[in-house]
């Protein structure tokens, strides 16, 4: 399994924020967001090839009770059935982060399903190859109702413009009783200023529907760097 890093934090994101937690991200991704925030796993992907026990060894060296498989995109390798499988065994908390385009039987607590909308999409005069393959895959109904039906889950959308409301809103009716307490809307953003600028309107969107503002706490608190 191509893994970047693998370190300790606080989750940032969800409603496990606040959380300690240990970070295994994946290096590897079957999506190109224009924003993606971790291009050394998806644009130009960077990292090494480790087994399942060297992961869980280091894993268990952090000491954290809880554990978070993201990316990239971890449910790419099929190394992960195994490794949650054994987390499970020493109980540890699993927390999965995926786009909901891929599904393996994995073991987990938390399904962090985080669908991306057609303003993700690279540009496709600059990325034409990976425009069409972003947006032939970006939304995979059938995946996302498997996930959501066999896991806890939550959905966290990233909102970079007001035109993005609409396309989420589009999403989530296509899914039977969507609990809106599960749903989270973040800002897109690398800077703490331009997630301001989003949040001055998102927030009250979610006031008045029911969905979660979830600001992206990991910049607040660290800065958009890797390792946190």
């Amino acid at each position: 399994m191509r893994i970047a890093e693998i370190y300790k934090s606080i989750q940032g994101e969800g409603q496990l924020t606040g959380t300690e937690s240990t970070f295994v991200r994946a290096s590897g991704c079957n999506l190109r967001c224009w924003f993606c925030d971790t291009p050394y796993t998806s644009w130009k992907p960077t990292g090494d090839d480790l087994s399942v026990e060297e992961i869980l060894s280091t894993i268990r060296d952090l000491g954290c009770d809880h554990i978070v498989l993201t990316g990239g995109e971890p449910m790419l390798f099929a190394e992960i059935i195994p490794l949650c499988r054994q987390l499970h065994r020493e109980n540890y908390h699993i927390t999965i982060e995926t786009a909901g385009t891929l599904h393996l039987p994995v073991v987990c607590d938390l399904m962090s399903i985080s669908p991306k909308t057609s303003g993700s999409a690279p540009d496709p005069r600059e990325h034409p190859k990976w425009y069409q393959r972003h947006e032939n895959t970006r939304h995979r109904p059938e995946v996302m109702r498997r996930l959501m039906d066999e896991y806890t889950y939550q959905l966290k959308f990233v909102v970079d413009t007001p035109a993005d409301l609409d396309d989420l809103s589009l999403t989530l009716d296509q899914y039977d009783a969507v609990d809106k307490s599960k749903v989270y809307l973040m800002p897109q953003g690398t800077e703490q200023t331009e997630l301001l600028e989003r949040e001055a309107w998102l927030k009250p969107f979610c006031d008045s529907q029911g969905y979660q503002f979830c600001p992206r706490m990991q910049i607040a608190w660290f800065g958009a760097r890797q390792g946190t």
